[in-house]
């Protein structure tokens, strides 16, 4: 259980171990073209969905055992519930919450994930917290080199999503599935993705919006397997999208994107293979990851960006 406190205008919470602020502040810094939050002198500023309201925060390391969570522009919550919600939601993010120590003695015997973790230890799967979000990055990074993905997002965001103004700045809020719904594929045709994914992420969002489709009917199934069946079923989701989704949103452990490029080329990078490795050699790799598979994903793309 994560212990936290606030102060005025700001909320301490306890990182576990092992976590490292910076090595997860470098993965969020990956692509200079994220419009979801600035990072600045190592601290990030963000928009917060909570409850009822929207709050503009600033995280950065306190200590090397806390992280800390300053509000901005007079967005400081005023009941617990809603500072709970935050450091629920700050928990959720960076993966707080789950015990590394296993994955770690599994990763330092396994000679392909071995050096992943001796370069980013104290790495978290950084989360979507909010599945339209997470379902509109998996259909907009299809089939798609991921510095076009970030400039899809950031058409789509800056024309369809909402914005708080801070110091000269617009930190902005994700489109909302219930405005997205009531869209038409004309009214996406600015933003330069396919015509088939504007059709996916307004099937999405029309479902999302009618409550055929929910994070917490989701999370309420049994198993990674019924999840993953569920989000086929729904147009323009295939496995890969689908296991996306169950890893960074969903937080399923033993989700496994096993067609996906990065992964593929992680594997042959950290190996020397001068070819790709096929479907049953990832397998077989794979293998001594059971119930760990996501994390073992993550850091092996990570050795690519």
């Amino acid at each position: 259980m994560i212990t936290w406190k606030a102060k005025k205008h700001h909320i301490f919470i306890e990182t576990p171990t092992p976590f490292d602020f910076k090595v997860n502040l470098d993965y969020l810094q990956r692509n200079a073209n994220e419009c979801m939050y600035e990072i600045e002198n190592n601290r990030i500023t963000r928009v917060m969905k909570i409850n009822h309201m929207r709050t503009l925060v600033r995280i950065s390391e306190a200590d090397r055992e806390n992280i800390v969570v300053e509000f901005l522009a007079d967005t400081e919550p005023i009941l617990l519930e809603d500072k709970k919600a935050i450091v629920h939601d700050v928990c959720e993010w960076f993966d707080l919450e789950r015990n590394l120590l296993p994955f770690y003695e599994m990763g330092w015997q396994d000679s392909l994930l071995k050096q992943a973790i001796e370069r980013f230890y104290g790495l978290r799967v950084m989360g979507l917290n909010d599945l339209f979000e997470a379902l509109c990055w998996g259909i907009l990074g299809q089939q798609i080199n991921l510095p076009f993905a970030y400039t899809l997002k950031r058409q789509f965001v800056e024309k369809f999503g909402d914005s708080l103004d801070y110091n000269g700045k617009k930190y902005w809020i994700f489109p909302s599935f219930d405005k997205i719904s009531r869209l038409t594929v004309e009214d996406l045709a600015d933003i330069k993705m396919t015509k088939r994914k504007r059709e996916y992420i307004i099937d999405v969002a029309k479902l999302m919006a009618n409550g055929d489709l929910s994070k917490e009917k989701l999370l309420h199934l049994d198993d990674l397997k019924q999840a993953e069946e569920e989000l086929v079923r729904i147009r323009g989701i295939g496995p890969w999208t689908a296991n996306y989704v169950l890893m960074r949103c969903l937080r399923y452990q033993n989700a496994f994107p096993i067609d996906d490029v990065g992964l593929i080329n992680a594997i042959k990078f950290v190996m020397g293979m001068d070819r790709k490795p096929t479907k049953v050699e990832i397998r077989a790799l794979a293998s001594q990851w059971e119930n760990w598979e996501s994390y073992a994903t993550f850091y092996l793309w990570r050795m690519l960006y």
